[in-house]
């Protein structure tokens, strides 16, 4: 049976519209993978996983699709993306290669030390770094390859980047290589990188970073030397990965959570608000949001103009709250995600109504413990116009305004 919700609850909505509840990240429907890497390919959003193959995303991480045929290794480091080819680097079987967006894959090529963790495209050269051989060459879209690791003292490669004409490999324990002909001979390019197990490179116009057990690095000048850029950040830190989003440069550190740094990482500043699993993998700047791979919860999703716009502390220093959060895309076309915080455990209704206060879904009943969720809404069968999502626990509920427009 349908139920109307009285016209108070409306009232109510317009009057807590006044005073937003603070941003924070909200967690997507892929939650509960290990997620090792992401990647963009037009509209499209890949993530690899450590023991799930690959998911893709059409709507912005609103839903999640395995996209596994064809893949016979499912821990997936590494995707490449070079024209209407998409590659993906297992742990143990290669490399993969996919021609309709993941609909399918085949193996591409054999290579002599199957664990890959990098891969890096430079025109129409494909490179696949391996952790104990170092790094392989393919011309022709992974259909063969050449080991091309002559001058790489370290060869567990776990970092690719490429930057105009120069390739560089980061190794773990090795620091960092430099090859300026296509990876047919490397050079050491490592003074004053003081800690030298990299997890992953990242280029922003001329400058290079690198991601280290030892926080973050910045080299304006081809690697010949480095600067550490850890103001901010826990002293000691190991950093996973370092995101390029315009003059914004995001951190994803190994347990303190994801930081934020608007002068090319001179100081950092804490955007963790709403995280629960501060492990972070890596992240990708996609559209209007930041996406955060966590080692173990999924994929989680941030404004990036919240982010930029927001002053926080440490995630610790925000207790969790009761409330809803705006639903996301909004306008949206017919899938949405609310966000919705719980502060005490309890029974939990998330429902949504129409603007006669006909009860048109039932997204949420079920009993929950503090935290912060997420419910995805199809709204297929309804047609356009305003609807409300009414949050309720112990007594209190909360109303929130979407538009759907087909």
């Amino acid at each position: 049976m349908k139920h109307s919700v009285p016209f108070l609850y409306v009232v109510f909505f317009l009057f807590v519209t006044t005073n937003p509840l603070h941003a924070q990240w909200i967690q997507t429907s892929l939650g509960g993978v290990f997620v090792r890497t992401i990647t963009l390919s037009g509209t499209n959003l890949f993530v690899g996983t450590s023991g799930d193959g690959i998911f893709l995303s059409t709507n912005s991480g609103t839903s999640w699709t395995p996209v596994n045929t064809g893949l016979t290794n499912i821990f997936v480091n590494a995707f490449a993306v070079s024209g209407t080819n998409l590659f993906a680097g297992t742990e143990g079987d290669g490399v993969f290669r996919s021609t309709n967006n993941g609909t399918s894959w085949s193996a591409a090529g054999t290579l002599t030390n199957p664990y890959v963790y990098a891969l890096a495209v430079s025109g129409t050269d494909l490179f696949a770094g391996a952790d104990g051989d170092g790094v392989f060459h393919s011309t022709n879209n992974g259909t063969s390859w050449t080991l091309v690791s002559t001058g790489i003292t370290n060869r567990r490669i776990f970092a690719l980047a490429v930057s105009g004409p120069n390739l560089f490999a980061g190794t773990f324990g090795g620091g960092v290589f430099l090859s300026t002909n296509s990876g047919a001979s490397w050079t050491a390019v490592s003074s004053g990188l003081t800690n030298t197990d990299v997890n992953a490179l990242a280029v922003s116009g001329t400058d290079l970073f690198a991601s280290t057990a030892g926080g973050v690095f910045l080299s304006t000048n081809n690697g010949t030397s480095w600067t550490a850029t850890n103001t901010g950040l826990p002293p000691g830190t190991p950093v996973r990965f370092v995101a390029v989003s315009g003059t914004n440069l995001f951190a994803g550190t190994d347990g303190d959570g994801v930081f934020r740094s608007t002068n090319n990482g001179t100081n950092w500043t804490d955007v963790s608000t709403g995280l629960t699993n501060t492990v972070i993998w890596v992240l990708a700047a996609y559209g209007t949001n930041l996406f955060a791979g966590t080692n173990g919860d999924g994929i989680w999703r941030r404004s990036l103009s919240e982010i930029t716009t927001a002053t926080e502390g440490p995630a610790s220093d925000f207790p969790i709250d009761f409330g809803l959060d705006q639903n996301y895309p909004n306008p949206f076309n017919p899938i949405t995600e609310i966000g919705f915080r719980i502060a005490d455990f309890g029974m939990v209704s998330l429902k949504v109504f129409d603007l006669l206060g006909r009860e048109v879904a039932a997204l949420v009943n079920e009993e929950k413990s503090p935290g912060i969720y997420s419910a995805s809404w199809n709204a297929t069968n309804v047609g356009s116009g305003v609807y409300f999502a009414r949050l309720e626990s112990h007594g209190k509920y909360q109303i929130m305004k979407m538009l759907l427009i087909r």
